[in-house]
């Protein structure tokens, strides 16, 4: 694998430069001087902010963009052979990189690095631990798999000492990674268009511990409500810290809601009570997240009172629960990123907290393999919902549709629920254009209205409401 120095800055290509991760990455290469260019598909705020930076963007992936002075090219999951640009690099020898790969060479320059995984809740995680981090009057660098307003977007360049990141299990990118404090927040069937099943993936979460310093420098963050969870960190040598149940290291009691449907618990570490902590978010499974957030502000020894504030300051990254506005002063539109069922359930269980006189759930399914491989579980977690809105699904990087359909899954839903005398229903709508008319023609005063998704399905309420 080629190796970056980076006391001397070279020149970096990227194939998928625009992507969340990518484009956070290319931003902290810029900040460190290397000569940075690269290729997407269409331009984005994100590209437009990096060309303003001094990155040279072009939108097509053709071997003529592979200049003679490219030192190594950087690609992303998504890119794969048949790819024209990928292809040329190949055959004319030069250097390659994942972007895994890449992000693990980063980690490798900082004292601490934090790295946050899980099947779901990474983004809320490094967000809560950005925002305390920022008011213990740390200045950490982070790169986040959303939005965050208190960093202004995706990526912050901070000092040199601090690093926060997303570590994804798909592919076992996450096994490319350094981090000195490794984070697991849960472990469940997912990305099985590249996992056996879910002890293949139990399999890389204990690779994953393996990246870690085996002394008291490296720290396991993990919850204890992971299925046998001690085989996740057998042998390892440094330091564990569980969260999650009253018998957890750090633990919650006592929870209740507010009437926006915001969380408060009584925070309990090794069974003695710390504090009431209010939360500015939604729902019983981001407790488990700031949990999760206080666990590793414990290992940095950050003060009780700083992590308080920081938590409470934090608002949400976009697609996470955000509420996008009012249709008509009567109707709340929410937007969501859930695409597995249990990030379903617990989005819904959360909208169950606040005002409402029904849930509407748009969902997008997200890879025909995700909604195979899942597709009971999506039965039963949508069910949560009283009307739910089924769009085509999202393919993502697929083709074959292995015989799915969201009206497959609507029917499923609607047969279920006639079965078990409930009264959730179930709608196949195939275009957004459809979706938006037949709810303007359905929704009523007081309803929530969820879009969810990790495809683009957020924009059927932005459209809604005229953004």
């Amino acid at each position: 694998m080629y190796n970056i120095d980076f006391e001397k800055p070279c020149h970096v290509h990227m194939l998928g430069i625009g992507g969340i991760s990518m484009s956070g990455l290319a931003q902290v290469l810029l900040d460190r001087n290397f000569v940075l260019s690269g290729s997407d598909n269409k331009p984005s705020e994100l590209t437009e902010r990096l060309e303003k930076k001094g990155a040279k963007i072009v939108f097509s992936q053709i071997p003529e963009n592979l200049t003679d002075d490219i030192d190594v090219v950087v690609y992303t999951a998504a890119v794969k052979p048949g790819n024209a640009e990928y292809d040329a690099c190949i055959e004319r020898g030069i250097p390659m990189m994942t972007r895994a790969e890449l992000l693990g060479q980063i980690m490798k320059n900082y004292e601490h690095s934090i790295a946050v995984s899980g099947t779901h809740g990474k983004t809320t995680v490094t967000s809560m631990v950005t925002h305390i981090l920022l008011a213990a009057g740390e200045n950490p660098t982070v790169s986040v798999g959303g939005m965050l307003p208190i960093i202004g977007g995706n990526i912050h360049i901070g000092d040199r000492d601090m690093f926060v990141t997303e570590a994804c299990e798909y592919t076992n990118s996450f096994l490319n990674f350094y981090p000195t404090i490794g984070v697991i927040l849960n472990i469940e069937a997912d990305h099985l268009d590249f996992f056996k099943n879910i002890d293949d993936i139990r399999n890389s979460f204990k690779l994953f511990v393996r990246t870690l310093p085996q002394d008291e420098s490296g720290t396991v963050v993990i919850c204890d409500y992971i299925d046998n969870y001690p085989e996740i960190t057998e042998g390892f040598k440094g330091r564990i810290i569980t969260f999650g149940s009253k018998d957890a290291d750090v633990s919650a009691d006592n929870i209740k809601f507010d009437e926006n449907a915001f969380a408060s618990f009584d925070l309990f570490i090794k069974g003695k009570f710390i504090d009431n902590i209010r939360l500015g978010i939604p729902g019983e499974h981001n407790v488990r997240n700031a949990l999760a957030a206080i666990a590793v502000a414990i290992r940095l020894g950050i003060d009780e009172k700083v992590f308080k504030q920081g938590l409470e300051g934090f608002r949400g990254a976009k697609r996470r629960f955000e509420k996008k506005g009012l249709l008509g002063n009567k109707i709340t539109i929410f937007d969501d990123y859930a695409h597995h069922p249990q990030e379903i359930e617990a989005t819904l269980k959360a909208a169950r907290n606040y005002p409402h006189e029904r849930i509407v759930c748009v969902f997008q399914p997200h890879t025909y393999t995700r909604t195979k491989t899942l597709l009971k579980d999506f039965v039963k977690a949508l069910a949560l919902a009283d009307l739910v809105v089924l769009p085509d699904i999202y393919p993502a990087r697929e083709t074959d549709t292995l015989g799915m359909s969201s009206g497959l899954l609507a029917g499923l839903i609607n047969e279920a629920e006639e079965k078990a005398g409930r009264g959730t229903k179930a709608y196949y709508v195939p275009t957004f254009g459809e979706v938006e008319t037949y709810l303007l023609g359905e929704l009523q005063p007081g309803d929530v209205c969820i879009t969810m998704g990790a495809g683009d399905v957020y924009l059927v309420g932005e459209r809604l409401l005229g953004n």
